[in-house]
């Protein structure tokens, strides 16, 4: 494990006792694209489920169904055809990921806006962001500040133009400030900005991340934690943190799918340290 000091959200992270039941680890939802593109949720589930939600569900579109069905085991599966039963589906979820490989179109949109009126915390990312550039506004007004946007520096100039000319810190926390929601702009130092001024950049990022559904994979993480109720600053900057720590231990070879099955020992690592 990196460094020899515990980070210092790790107090903050939701360990189990001996009372704890599925539903007190909290519930997660993903929200899937088309038949075609639903290995990123796959991927959002698995490292929510792997973070310690007590129940992960993929919401999908009908024709996604029986693609997603025979990849799963531990997580369940609902489709949807409409915003509304979307809203349907997502009732009683603590948190939902929406936009991995969601689709650039005006029914992601219509979807993120309908999640908004569900009380779950929301992370935005991937084509969750994308389909709101030019109308940036519109996106930050279903948002509220339990919700985490998750862009990578494409991402983030389609929604906040220019901003990272100011420097990726300062833009990072003027654009939680705008959005009202907390910000992970990612990158070798990914920084986590809230819109209460708090601010960190993580030091233990890893070339070795830079592979394709690594961003999917920390998308559900995020999820995952706030859905056990941990405060939306914290699991991001919790998540970052692990998802470098997972995969500077897998090393060369990394592919996304590795990561959620590195976690396992991450956390064992932090909760050993910490007895």
């Amino acid at each position: 494990m990196t460094g020899s000091a515990l980070p210092d959200w790790r107090d903050a992270l939701p360990w189990p006792g001996p009372e704890t039941h599925k539903h007190a680890r909290g519930r997660l939802a993903v929200v899937s694209g088309k038949a075609t593109q639903t290995g990123a949720a796959r991927l959002a589930a698995r490292g929510g489920l792997r973070i310690g939600a007590g129940l992960v569900k993929i919401l999908c579109p009908p024709d996604a169904a029986s693609v997603i069905a025979p990849a799963i085991e531990a997580i369940m599966l609902t489709p949807f055809g409409s915003p509304e039963a979307l809203v349907e589906a997502a009732e009683g979820m603590d948190a939902v990921v929406i936009g991995p490989a969601a689709g650039v179109t005006d029914a992601t949109q219509a979807h993120v806006r309908a999640l908004a009126v569900t009380g779950a915390a929301l992370v935005v990312d991937a084509d969750g962001l994308t389909v709101f550039e030019g109308w940036p506004d519109d996106l930050f007004e279903a948002l509220d500040r339990d919700d985490v946007l998750t862009p990578h520096e494409g991402e983030f100039k389609r929604l906040f133009p220019g901003l990272l000319d100011t420097g990726r810190e300062n833009a990072a926390a003027e654009a939680a400030r705008r959005a009202g929601a907390v910000v992970v702009l990612k990158g070798p130092a990914t920084v986590i900005a809230a819109p209460d001024g708090r601010l960190t950049v993580n030091g233990n990022g890893t070339p070795w991340l830079a592979t394709a559904g690594a961003g999917d994979v920390l998308a559900g993480m995020i999820g995952g934690l706030i859905a056990q109720r941990m405060d939306s600053f914290d699991a991001a900057r919790a998540a970052v943190w692990l998802h470098a720590e997972a995969a500077r231990g897998f090393g060369p070879g990394l592919i996304a799918e590795d990561l959620p099955e590195r976690l396992p020992a991450v956390l064992a690592a932090l909760y050993d340290r910490a007895g």
